[in-house]
């Protein structure tokens, strides 16, 4: 009688987990149909991690949320930039260029391989031998695959270098590149090589109504160290500055080295989108880590009352 009992039950059981089994096998293989389908779907780009590899010796990714300077020209870009213009550029006169991205494997870069940071896809980063003239520009896509053209009025003669700021879809991480366009001198004569004297005394620079300051946490800034720099707006009457974004930001740091071997674009510590500065006091935190001793200036790009501003802060690092 137990034994007859019995043999419903395990019947029954051995139906239940073989239900159960063939549930798990249905759920498994939904996934992985899933898988391959979403594989397959269009992601925008046509670009994978592997494009963007150029192998030893080549820039590494870097990390937005750890900036360090980056030595674009010593050290191979994954990506080469080249730059055509219309007709010869000169000193004080627009000129209209373009430039080309190709990957280490020679395909295109288009706007749908890259990732919108800090409103655009695409910024350029363009300064003078005296590094007394930085622009910063954004292109915007040609009608060729990888073409980028734009527009920029040099203020000064000599070898321009324009360093090109980008996140690839494909990585989610910034890549760099770099070329030169030399600009002719309306008076046939160049730039004189080499840095001018400092504009700013003491971290401070100054233009009528407004006083700039730049405060590193430790001084002197040495090599290899990372420090911290704050960065200070002031009324000269004392009312409120009227600080606005640019390029989604309340301030934006780009660093150079004398010889212009690479540069650091730094974005505030303070992130959060509904953070906004004091508006008599306006403060802003950065980091910053510079591998060599030497020469450098950062220019501080800033939006007061609607007017876009550049100021310049020059400082030596020491070893």
């Amino acid at each position: 009688m137990s034994t007859q009992t019995e043999t419903p039950i395990l019947e029954k059981a051995a139906s239940t987990r073989l239900v159960a089994w063939r549930q798990i096998l249905w759920v498994t293989l939904a996934a992985v149909a899933l898988y391959f389908v979403v594989r397959r779907l269009p992601t925008g780009t046509n670009l994978s991690h592997m494009d963007f590899r150029a192998g030893t010796g080549s820039i590494e990714f870097c990390d937005p949320a750890n900036p360090q300077f980056m030595p674009v020209v010593a050290v191979r870009s994954p990506v080469e930039m080249t730059l055509t213009g219309e007709g010869p550029s000169m000193e004080s006169r627009e000129a209209r260029l373009t430039l080309m991205l190709k990957t280490a494997t020679g395909k295109p870069i288009t706007p749908e391989d890259l990732l919108v940071v800090h409103t655009q896809k695409l910024h350029l980063l363009i300064v003078d031998p005296t590094l007394t003239d930085y622009q910063h520009v954004h292109p915007q896509a040609g009608s060729k695959n990888g073409e980028w053209t734009f527009t920029f009025t040099p203020k000064r003669a000599g070898a321009y270098r324009v360093f090109a700021d980008f996140t690839p879809s494909a990585t989610g991480r910034g890549l760099y590149s770099s070329a030169d366009l030399f600009v002719k001198s309306s008076e046939a004569v160049a730039s004189p090589p080499g840095a001018p004297p400092v504009p700013a005394k003491n971290w401070v620079y100054e233009i009528p109504g407004y006083r700039f300051t730049l405060q590193p946490s430790v001084t002197p800034i040495r090599a290899g160290k990372q420090v911290e720099l704050t960065f200070l707006v002031a009324s000269s009457d004392g009312g409120a500055v009227p600080l606005q974004t640019i390029m989604g930001a309340y301030a934006h740091l780009v660093a150079f080295d004398a010889d212009r071997s690479g540069f650091a674009h730094l974005h505030p510590n303070e992130t959060d989108p509904s953070w906004a500065p004091d508006s008599r006091h306006p403060r802003l935190t950065f980091k910053l880590t510079i591998p060599r001793a030497g020469r450098y200036v950062i220019w501080a790009q800033v939006n007061v009352g609607g007017k876009e501003l550049a100021v310049p802060f020059w400082f030596e690092v020491a070893e």
